[in-house]
């Protein structure tokens, strides 16, 4: 099943952030305020409205979900629907909204910022367990993809526009972050890396928004390995689920000026590679 198939019922206007969580994939649709969570097994979809945009969402440890929108970080409670906030670390930014994000090896939940008109005022914050925000890098001006390699050694990250997956040293006990350095730059490409996800072997999955594909890049070798081409353009970010982490679920979102059929729905696909387990937040 290289080729990609649509799953599921709902469409988003702009679905991002998946994420596999035991026996189901939870993402956003951030335009219409939704989180999905989308259980295989059985079809089933259940949504939350959050209220406000929301760019990604987490698993908490101790249950319920963690997700950061437009006014910051919030706890849900799965059975009422209510959220609860934690902290917004950019109050007087009324351009700013949360995008992607997700937790690093030890469950602190990294998110970044987008600036909605373009500016480079967003940056890259870091959610610890004792529920303090801290940035950790920045200027940008669309805080997307964020991953770490097997050994908790290296995060890898993506600031959109600027075409660049970059890579960091990480202090997987401190979470600092050091020794910033490009490993692919995409300037050549008219499509902009946006979501991103990691296999066992270290390779990044990189959906590509405008792009209607998701590239597969190893860092070990600087070359791209492998590319799956979708029937929309706004191939926004990826996750591997099912039981064996084997199946590639891919978010889309529709471009407001082009009638595509299957725009905004979730796509998955096996590419012949397996992904890692994701980290839920321990705060």
């Amino acid at each position: 099943m290289t080729k990609p198939e649509i799953v599921g019922t709902y469409t988003s206007v702009w679905g991002e952030g998946p994420i596999w969580d035991k026996n189901r994939l939870l993402y956003v649709d951030i335009e219409s305020y939704k989180i999905i969570a989308f259980y295989p097994a059985t079809g089933e979809e259940k949504i939350w409205d959050v209220g406000q945009r929301v760019g990604t969402v987490v698993v908490r440890e101790k249950g319920g979900l963690v997700w950061a929108g437009d006014q910051g970080f919030f706890f849900l409670d799965e059975e009422t629907g209510i959220s609860t906030p934690i902290a917004d670390p950019e109050p007087d930014l009324l351009d700013n909204r949360f995008n992607d994000g997700k937790c690093d090896p030890l469950g602190r939940f990294w998110a970044g910022t987008i600036c909605l008109k373009k500016r480079p005022d967003a940056s890259l914050y870091c959610l610890r367990k004792d529920l303090t925000v801290e940035k950790k890098f920045g200027p940008v001006t669309n805080s997307n993809g964020i991953i770490w390699s097997r050994d908790g050694e290296t995060m890898f990250y993506i600031d959109t526009p600027s075409k660049k997956i970059r890579a960091f040293d990480f202090d997987i006990t401190t979470a600092d972050i050091s020794n910033e350095r490009v490993i692919w730059d995409t300037s050549a490409d008219s499509s902009s890396p946006d979501g991103m996800t990691i296999d066992s072997e270290d390779r990044l999955w990189i959906a590509f928004c405008h792009g209607a594909k998701v590239v597969c890049f190893d860092p070990a070798t600087s070359q791209v390995v492998q590319q799956i081409d979708f029937p929309c353009v706004e191939t926004t970010a990826c996750a591997f689920g099912g039981p064996e982490l084997r199946d590639l679920y891919v978010t889309t979102g529709v471009k407001g000026d082009l009638e595509e059929a299957h725009a905004g729905r979730l796509f998955v696909c096996r590419p012949g590679a397996q992904g890692v387990p994701s980290v839920a937040f321990a705060g």
